[in-house]
């Protein structure tokens, strides 16, 4: 199975969203992948809070980060992937 490193959420509402980070983060954990990003923006920073409150004790999630600022800082949440 292949699933790319980013997950974008631009423009999505967090009802749209949290299902498609949810059903992203089982396929990368199935596909073996240790870390990916989400990109949720910037904006007013509604779906970047609902992205970070989602993963915090999500059973997949080892542990999550603000993007740097190369990898799109508060735009982006980079997240470890738990082992296998």
């Amino acid at each position: 199975m292949v699933v790319d490193a980013e997950l974008d959420l631009h423009a999505h509402t967090v009802d749209e969203a949290l299902p498609r980070l949810n059903d992203y983060l089982y396929r990368a954990f199935m596909a073996g992948m240790s870390s990916v990003r989400i990109n949720h923006g910037k904006g007013m920073g509604i779906l970047r809070q609902a992205v970070r409150r989602e993963l915090k004790g999500h059973t997949l999630v080892c542990s999550f980060r603000r993007g740097d600022r190369w990898e799109g800082g508060e735009g982006v949440t980079v997240v470890e992937l738990a082992e296998h």
